[in-house]
């Protein structure tokens, strides 16, 4: 009996499929230009940041949210949909005698506590992996769907989101037009009735949400984020436990949507460098230009006029909220069709090798920022946290992706995984897994470069 069969185990490094860790590598770096703000400001200085003058600070939110907003973690989305494709098809292909499913399961689970300790130990409140392993517990029953059924699930799933949006829409505009009756029975000196008293008093609630803040909590909560580790891990535990349930029963259809298109895509050989250049340019066309062009009107109908909630309400009858999930589709198709390209030419070897071990270190890497974030933000050590402008924000970004690239590729000269890559392994086969790499195997890699 083989040694496979006995004691399942990881990818060898050499069966790795590259172009897809460049990808993931991007997706990983890109994740952290929408994560930075949530690590080193409080929320209410978004409040000012789009009531106030359009200046720098406003100019990189606005760069931010209208092309890699959504769509890196889109993309990352749809690796994690593909990489459970090509889990299930290295362990068939290895032929141990551990179920498949099994595998599959335990590895999930302990992503899921991954994710919990992310959130709570190393004081993230916007952890991702806890949703990731619960979508990728659902698409188990998928695995065996055709490339273009996938895409009809992916679909489904994109218009249940659409649903519950437009929903959430046709309750405030309910709302908004209540407050508007009651202001007019006001005018006309008449009594109000009880539907318009119900809807004025949950308008005033939104209005005051969206536009006042209330200074002495938020210094509280400042204080807390720059305060002992006990103190932002108890202020954190309230933040997640609100959080995260809110997330899981309402936002989940976005992950499984770009999840399921992941699968299709994969199935089609994209990810993969199948399909032909004239495929990935057409891609690379209209996932930018249309793409832009959806996210840029879903910027300025949200956020354009600064948080004027009741101008877009009494402006728009199908909730612009829903061009959302479109743009992040094409766009996220869009950089892995140009990635594809770059590494299809041969451009730019040294940066997509680099990205490709960033990539293959994703997990760590991922962890890595939280921990390095909470570092430089939370009084754990610097307590940094709402000392800089948002646009400063983007210094620590450029700062942490070049650690990243450096580290990933250093490590990976001498060892077989990341770090934490190394623990989930062993803990999914319940074997430990070996760590250093053989003298020989950096000396093939070093030939081979």
């Amino acid at each position: 009996m083989k040694q496979s069969e006995l004691y399942p185990a990881p990818v060898a490094n050499a069966n790795r499929i590259q172009l897809i860790d460049s990808i993931r590598g991007v997706a990983l770096l890109g994740i952290l230009l929408m994560n930075i703000p949530g690590f080193g400001l409080h929320w209410s200085e978004f409040i000012k940041l789009l009531k106030g003058p359009h200046d720098l600070n406003y100019q990189v939110f606005k760069s931010v949210m209208v092309i890699p907003e959504g769509s890196m973690r889109g993309l990352f989305s749809m690796l994690f949909g593909a990489g459970m494709l090509l889990f299930m098809k290295n362990k068939k292909e290895q032929g141990s005698a551990t179920p498949v499913a099994e595998l599959y399961f335990r590895r999930l689970l302990w992503l899921m506590l991954f994710g919990l300790l992310n959130a709570y130990v190393l004081l993230w409140n916007g952890d991702i992996l806890f949703f990731y392993a619960f979508a990728g517990m659902l698409l188990f029953a998928f695995r065996d769907l055709r490339p273009y059924q996938l895409i009809i699930v992916a679909l489904v799933c994109m218009a249940i989101g659409m649903v519950k949006a437009q929903d959430s829409f046709r309750q405030l505009k309910k709302n908004r037009n209540g407050y508007l009756a009651a202001q007019r029975a006001d005018n006309e000196k008449r009594a109000r009735t009880a539907e318009e008293n119900s809807a004025y008093a949950a308008w005033e609630g939104i209005q005051q949400s969206a536009y006042v803040v209330d200074t002495a909590a938020a210094r509280e909560e400042i204080g807390k984020m720059r305060g002992s580790y006990r103190t932002v891990f108890g202020h954190l535990i309230t933040v997640n436990g609100i959080a995260m349930p809110n997330f899981l029963y309402n936002n989940n259809w976005d992950p499984l949507t770009m999840m399921f298109m992941g699968m299709a895509l994969f199935g089609l050989g994209f990810f993969t460098n199948r399909c032909s250049t004239q495929t990935y340019w057409l891609c690379v066309l209209v996932g930018y230009g249309l793409g832009y062009l959806i996210s840029n009107f879903h910027f300025h109908a949200v956020y354009g006029n600064g948080l004027n909630i009741a101008g877009m309400v009494d402006r728009f009858r199908v909730s612009p909220v829903l061009l959302y999930d479109i743009k992040r589709v094409l766009i996220s198709v869009g950089h892995a069709s140009l990635i594809v390209l770059i590494y299809r030419a041969g451009l730019l070897k040294w940066l997509m090798k680099a990205l490709g071990k960033v990539g293959q270190m994703a997990f760590t890497n991922y962890l890595m920022q939280s921990i390095l974030c909470s570092v430089y933000f939370t009084g754990v050590g610097l307590g940094k946290f709402n000392y800089l402008e948002f646009h400063q924000l983007y210094y620590v970004v450029l700062v942490i992706w070049v650690f990243q690239l450096l580290m990933s590729t250093i490590w990976l000269y001498y060892f077989r995984f990341g770090p934490f890559e190394w623990l989930w392994r062993s803990l999914t086969y319940w074997n430990i897994q070996p760590m250093v790499r053989r003298r020989r195997q950096i000396f093939e890699e070093v030939v081979t470069v």
